[in-house]
C-alpha cells in the first residue's frame, strides 16, 4: 500500500463523560486509507460509523489518539477535507451555480467557472441556474457532492449520501460516484449501512464492531474496475456480499444478546 494519505490510531469517543452517564462510542480504531483509494465503512446502527467521520472531518472532538491527513493532525474542520452528508445542506435561496460558488475563492469569474466544471462533471451543467426546490433529492446531492469536489479537498468524506434517496436514484448515484472516482481517482472515506453499496464502491470494506466500535475487519474488494451496474449479478460480488452479511449479523446478535443481559 502506498503511504497513508489518512491515518486513524488508537481512535477513543466517549460521551458522557462528565458524570451524566458514561458511553464509549469508539475504543481503540485504528486504520489507514492510501491516497486514491476508497475505503468503505460498514457495522450495526449504532457501532459509531457516523461519530467516526464526524472526528475525521474534525466536526466532533475525540477523548483520546489521533487523526493525521498527510502528516498533520486534525484539530477542527479543514479545507483538505470535504463532506457529503445524507441531507443535503444547501442553501434554499440560492441556486445549483451559486450553492457551488459558495465554497470557492479567487474571482467571481473563476469561482464561476470552476462551479460550471463540476456541475458538469456530476451531470448537471443544465440545472445550474435552478434552485434546490426544483430539483429532485438525487439531483440535490449531486449539487452538493460538485461542491465538496470543487474546493479540491485531498480527502472526501461521504456519510450515507444516498441513504434517503429512493432505490433506483441511489443505483444510478452509486455508478456516477463510481465513474467520477475511477476517472480522478481522489481518496474516499465512505459511510454507510447498504452492503450492497460498500462492495459496489470500495477498494476495501472496513467493518466495525457493535459498541465500542472497533475495527473488526479490513476486508479488499477484488473486483476489476471500471465497475457497471452489471457487476450487482456476478458470483464474485455475491461472495463478497455473504461475507460482510455474516460478519455483520455476528455483531447484530453480539449486541442483541447484550442488551438482553442489561435487561
Amino acid at each position: 500500500m502506498d503511504a497513508a494519505k489518512l491515518s486513524v490510531r488508537d481512535l477513543r469517543k466517549v460521551f458522557g463523560a462528565d458524570g451524566s452517564g458514561e458511553l464509549v462510542a469508539l475504543d481503540g480504531v485504528d486504520f489507514e486509507i492510501a491516497e486514491k483509494e476508497f475505503v468503505t465503512v460498514i457495522g450495526t446502527s449504532g457501532c459509531g460509523k457516523s461519530t467516526l467521520l464526524s472526528i475525521i472531518a474534525g466536526l466532533e472532538e475525540e477523548t483520546g489518539g489521533v487523526v493525521v491527513v498527510d502528516g498533520e493532525h486534525v484539530v477542527g474542520p479543514g479545507r483538505d477535507r470535504g463532506v457529503v452528508f445524507q441531507t443535503y445542506t444547501l442553501f434554499p435561496w440560492l441556486t445549483a451555480q451559486k450553492n457551488v460558488e459558495f465554497a470557492l475563492q479567487g474571482s467571481s469569474s473563476e469561482r464561476a467557472d470552476v462551479a460550471r466544471e463540476h456541475l458538469e462533471l456530476v451531470g448537471l451543467d443544465r440545472f445550474r441556474d435552478s434552485y434546490p426546490s426544483q430539483l429532485s433529492g438525487g439531483m440535490r446531492q449531486r449539487v452538493a457532492i460538485a461542491r465538496a469536489l470543487s474546493y479540491k479537498p485531498e480527502v472526501l468524506l461521504m456519510d450515507e449520501p444516498f441513504g434517503a434517496l429512493d432505490a433506483q436514484t441511489r443505483q444510478l448515484m452509486q455508478e456516477l460516484l463510481t465513474k467520477i472516482w475511477e476517472e480522478h481517482r481522489l481518496t474516499v472515506m465512505f459511510v454507510t449501512h447498504d452492503i450492497d453499496e460498500a462492495v459496489f464502491l470500495s477498494d476495501r470494506v472496513l467493518v466495525m464492531t457493535a459498541s465500542p466500535g472497533r475495527i473488526k475487519e479490513d476486508l479488499p474488494i477484488g473486483i476489476e474496475r471500471p465497475r457497471t451496474f452489471e457487476v450487482f449479478s456476478t458470483p464474485e460480488f455475491f461472495e463478497y456480499k455473504a461475507h460482510l452479511l455474516k460478519s455483520v449479523r455476528e455483531e447484530s446478535l453480539r449486541s442483541a444478546e447484550a442488551m438482553e443481559a442489561l435487561a
